[in-house]
């Protein structure tokens, strides 16, 4: 049972309220929980927990918080200020499907224990003062965002890297490059393998124990299959819902799939290129505004059925995507992806249908209610907080200045090569410059700090594009050591 069915159980009882501590651990009695495990994201998209027993966890824990040590988490605090707390969200209970024994799993923000302010580089802060900006503006009360998370399954992965040494390699069975080998002969062909059926798509049933698994803890999904590339790359969409409540399931979904590879005695990697010469994983993310249940994005006489509302919004995406992809394209590996010829945006212009623009409007549906715009530039590789909080300040900014997205793009625009499209950064060490220099538009309304934008900005530096730009490239030695 997921948070939002302990809300529909209690109001079905009789309670008017939204869930609380107090029914949070009722719940955890009425479904015989042995363990309480506490997760909470970190400056850079990961996971952190620690876990109790259930008798040790009690009505102070939601009012009070559990202390633990702020220093030790990467971009964080510094040692003489590492006391921090963590409380738990009532609403985000569920049953954590990966655990031996029974364990409720809550999601936890972050507070300083001195101030008991929410802490400034907490992600799930962001996402909540993003969507309460929203609201305070007055243009929308719901920001809906539905992204789709594309991954590979690998069979087997090793990689090593020392001072004169380095290589990596990944293998799965569905590979190109195993046709050579006796087997059974079903492999992808290179960039072939969207939508094949088994036998080869090999992944199906995994895929599928997958969905049930999300679905049981109330994460709601929709289609799932095989993508492009060869080597068994593969997305599972979900259901659209609200900015935080979003980010909370992405981040629980990359739990559940990476659990779920493991126990199959598979692997899941969410980096964005794993292989070289085939397609790369992205998260498209669709986007939508809302008041009092009604769609501001559709306006059937504009272009592809777009509001003039929903054009500003496009205006802000384009205008500070090269800032925006520090968040939402935050590796040194993503911009491996971001290159033409494997169905990467990496124009920034917007169109319908053109999956080579980096912002596209679907045209499936004729439906007001399903209108909306597709950000293609992010991958899952982004931390979904901080990366969702980000289109939206952006989003919200072209709409506050009212600018113009300019001209679509209804042309291939891999063929015409025109001089006059601007293309997304070439690399993060570009996306991060960018960022440094346009980042006003992020704190607004406090929703993201100074602070948290200088760390994140420093730490990606020296932490990932000087190793990656310092160090030898295997490829520099088949160019470069007998000249």
């Amino acid at each position: 049972m997921s948070g939002t069915e302990l809300e529909r159980h209690y109001l079905a009882n009789g309670a008017k309220d939204r869930p609380d501590a107090a029914k949070a651990l009722e719940w955890a009695g009425q479904t015989e929980a042995q363990m309480v495990d506490l997760k909470f994201c970190d400056l850079l998209g990961t996971w952190q927990h620690v876990t109790l027993p259930v008798r040790a966890f009690d009505q102070e824990a939601f009012d009070e918080g559990l202390g633990f040590d702020g220093s030790s988490i990467r971009g964080w605090q510094a040692i003489q200020d590492s006391d921090m707390l963590l409380l738990p969200d009532p609403e985000s209970a569920i049953l954590d499907p990966a655990t031996e024994a029974p364990t409720l799993s809550l999601v936890c923000e972050i507070a300083d224990p001195v101030t008991r302010q929410p802490y400034a580089k907490d992600p799930r802060g962001v996402a909540r003062r993003a969507e309460a900006y929203l609201r305070a503006s007055g243009v929308a009360d719901t920001a809906y965002f539905g992204p789709e998370c594309e991954f590979f399954v690998f069979d087997e992965v090793h990689y090593e890297l020392g001072p004169n040494r380095a290589h990596y390699c990944v293998d799965s069975g569905e590979g190109h490059w195993n046709s050579g080998k006796p087997g059974l002969g079903y492999t992808a062909r290179l960039k072939e393998g969207y939508f094949p059926t088994a036998p080869s798509d090999t992944l199906h049933d995994l895929r599928t124990r997958m969905v049930l698994a999300l679905e049981r803890i109330g994460i709601p999904c929709e289609f799932h299959h095989h993508e492009v590339a060869s080597g068994g790359q593969c997305e599972i969409d979900l259901r659209f819902t609200t900015l935080t409540r979003m980010a909370d399931q992405i981040m629980t979904y990359k739990y559940v799939i990476k659990n779920l590879a493991r126990a199959a005695g598979k692997t899941v990697t969410f980096m964005p290129k794993p292989l070289f010469g085939d397609n790369g994983s992205g998260m498209h993310t669709h986007q939508s505004l809302w008041s009092g249940g009604e769609t501001l994005m559709a306006d059937e006489s504009g272009y592809a059925g777009l509001s003039e509302l929903a054009r500003a919004y496009v205006g802000g995406l384009l205008a500070h995507a090269p800032a925006l992809l520090a968040f939402c394209a935050p590796t040194t590996n993503s911009y491996r992806r971001l290159v033409p010829g494997y169905e990467a945006p990496v124009n920034l212009v917007y169109s319908q249908r053109n999956r080579s623009a980096c912002i596209r409007i679907p045209m499936y549906s004729g439906s007001p209610k399903a209108k909306r715009i597709e950000f293609r530039c992010p991958d899952s590789a982004a931390n979904p907080y901080l990366a969702f909080a980000a289109m939206l300040m952006a989003g919200l900014d072209g709409i506050e200045r009212g600018l113009d997205p300019g001209a679509p793009a209804d042309y291939d625009l891999f063929e015409e090569q025109r001089a006059d499209v601007p293309q997304v950064p070439g690399s993060l060490a570009e996306a991060l410059d960018a960022l440094e220099t346009d980042h006003d538009f992020l704190t607004k309304g406090g929703v993201f700090s100074a602070d948290l934008i200088q760390t994140w900005i420093d730490y990606k530096r020296e932490n990932e594009v000087d190793p990656v730009r310092l160090r030898p490239h295997p490829a520099e030695f088949t160019l470069y050591f007998d000249c």
